[in-house]
């Protein structure tokens, strides 16, 4: 690519360990960055979200973002109120937000909170995404990946019984998974919101 870009590496609850396939594309892509958070253990939506948006602020040129499980919510609550500064957004496993409050990860079988799901864009995000889903991820049904895919206006890439896609899962290195995210920023063809340099729709604004 000869446009100066940004790569924003955006890891999930407990970060990204040496072994995760996010830690080997850091190794890969020479222009990625790794969001950090102040807290990996407590995901708090606003507080990551505000890191991501930290992240894009700074970066040079256009930003693609790879994200994964809880990091993948974050990413779309920055990313859609600074779409004009993202290229594309790879979005790997993302966590079911009914898995989580505003103040972090809720115990199994809680039904007395509310989930985050109301923080997220429901429309398009105004830039291509890939969510990449597993039959068998215990962070998220593939009816939940489905459906927020949807809304997003993301394309859906099954990946089969993969769990959540960690190392846990057998995903340290993952060619498969570099070779999608090439494929993004080689290609302006086969993405539902059409040419990267396209910006379909206006960035979302939240209240402050």
């Amino acid at each position: 690519m000869g446009l100066l870009s940004t790569t924003l590496v955006v890891p999930g609850l407990h970060g990204s360990g040496p072994d995760h396939w996010q830690t080997w594309f850091e190794r890969q892509v020479p222009e990625a960055r790794r969001v950090e958070q102040t807290n990996w253990e407590q995901p708090v939506l606003a507080r990551w979200a505000e890191e991501v948006r930290r992240g894009i602020d700074l970066a040079e040129g256009a930003v693609w973002i790879v994200a994964h499980s809880f990091g993948c919510l974050a990413a779309v609550a920055a990313a859609a109120e600074r779409c004009d500064r993202v290229a594309a957004a790879l979005l790997v496993a993302p966590a079911d937000p009914d898995r989580f409050s505003t103040v972090g990860l809720c115990r199994d079988g809680d039904r007395s909170h509310v989930g985050v799901g109301a923080l997220l864009p429901r429309e398009p995000l105004g830039f291509p995404s890939l969510v990449v889903a597993s039959g068998n991820d215990p962070w998220a049904p593939l009816t939940k990946a489905a459906y927020w895919a949807n809304l997003w206006g993301s394309r859906l890439h099954f990946l089969g019984n993969a769990g959540h896609i960690n190392p846990a899962s057998g995903f340290g290195p993952w060619p498969e998974g570099l070779a999608l995210f090439r494929s993004m920023q080689e290609t302006n063809d086969g993405i539902p919101l059409g040419r990267l340099d396209l910006r379909p729709r206006a960035c979302r604004r939240t209240p402050s």
